[in-house]
């Protein structure tokens, strides 16, 4: 009965609906060490699907951590931490927002950002050659290089890695970030907005026909927000509002390989539910075709999304900041 429920209201939301089918929809964990949770990533490996989150006694505390998990035949491996906020000194802050990337054909790389505050916190990476068992010592990024702050980089043509990011430390304010090399070496842009009459933070990178490149972010302004770029990333167009709302809460989006347009984001304008599901196939009108969660006044927040190899799209989000929840749905 639920089923039907879901899939009549599906036809309802949009056309697309119709070709839409949620697959899956389980807790990556039922129980952990940790009490609380947020900010999940999604990457596909050589050897799986792959995610990570950052988990601990609540945000802010020194004891949160990185921890990694891998879906194995239908389920997720136990989750184990890979990175802390441990300094030299023995002093420990904690760590936030993890984000996966694998090189192809070369190594996974997981970035992460250490200290009290996001705006005073600095960029870190960790390297792995073996699909995630094992992890290199811990990188510190360079000054006002923090890597891809949310969601996913995006790997150009030729080879260099764009990381969609953003600052909090001068209002909310977005940038992009360059590495040819794998996170060795770095530039980046100035600010691409103002941090106050545009407040927005949590880039997703889009690509549109003829090389076009288009962001998607978070804002303060109501609204997801949006631009794009003629030159790979370098400078970008004024920010303006999409037809989504926005209430301050993270979303992620990605560029299907059939050209489409996917975006999981809260359609409210205060509070974190519902977490819906949008298709767009331009980047500029953006259609509903699930729902993910719905409860009034529930936290359902922080999405990552992918496409795989085989065509279904994986979703994690956080959940009540308890748990981890992934979905597999097929568009």
């Amino acid at each position: 009965m639920k089923k039907l429920i879901l899939f009549c209201l599906l036809g309802m939301i949009a056309p697309w609906a119709q070709a839409q089918q949620i697959e899956q929809s389980a807790f990556i964990y039922e129980s952990a060490p940790f009490p609380s949770c947020h900010a999940s990533t999604l990457v596909e490996t050589p050897a799986g699907i792959a995610a990570a989150w950052f988990g601990g006694t609540h945000e802010k505390h020194p004891d949160v951590g990185i921890w990694f998990s891998f879906f194995r035949n239908g389920s997720w491996t136990t989750p184990v931490e890979v990175a802390n906020g441990v300094q030299d000194t023995g002093k420990r802050y904690p760590t936030w927002n993890p984000v996966l990337f694998q090189m192809p054909g070369k190594e996974l790389i997981l970035f992460y950002k250490e200290g009290p505050a996001p705006d005073t916190w600095w960029g870190m990476l960790k390297r792995s050659t073996d699909g995630g068992k094992s992890w290199s010592a811990a990188e510190r990024l360079p000054k006002d290089i923090y890597g891809p702050i949310k969601n996913k980089p995006e790997l150009m043509a030729d080879g260099t890695l764009l990381c969609p990011s953003s600052s909090e430390d001068h209002g909310w304010r977005l940038h992009m970030e360059f590495t040819k090399d794998g996170g060795k070496t770095w530039s980046r842009t100035d600010a691409l907005n103002d941090g106050v009459t545009t407040s927005a933070i949590q880039p997703s990178i889009l690509k549109l026909p003829n090389g076009k490149l288009q962001q998607v972010c978070r804002s303060k302004n109501g609204f997801v927000l949006q631009s794009t770029s003629d030159d790979n990333g370098k400078s970008w167009t004024a920010l303006t509002p999409t037809n989504m709302l926005n209430p301050n809460s993270g979303t992620d989006a990605v560029t299907l390989r059939d050209g489409r347009h996917i975006i999981i984001y809260n359609k409210t304008k205060k509070g974190r539910s519902p977490l819906n599901v949008a298709i767009s196939a331009d980047g500029q009108t953006w259609n509903d075709v699930a729902i993910l969660e719905n409860e009034p006044g529930g936290e359902f927040s922080y999405p990552a999304v992918i496409q795989a190899s085989d065509g279904k799209v994986h979703i994690t989000y956080t959940w009540k900041r308890k748990k981890i929840k992934h979905v597999i749905m097929t568009l």
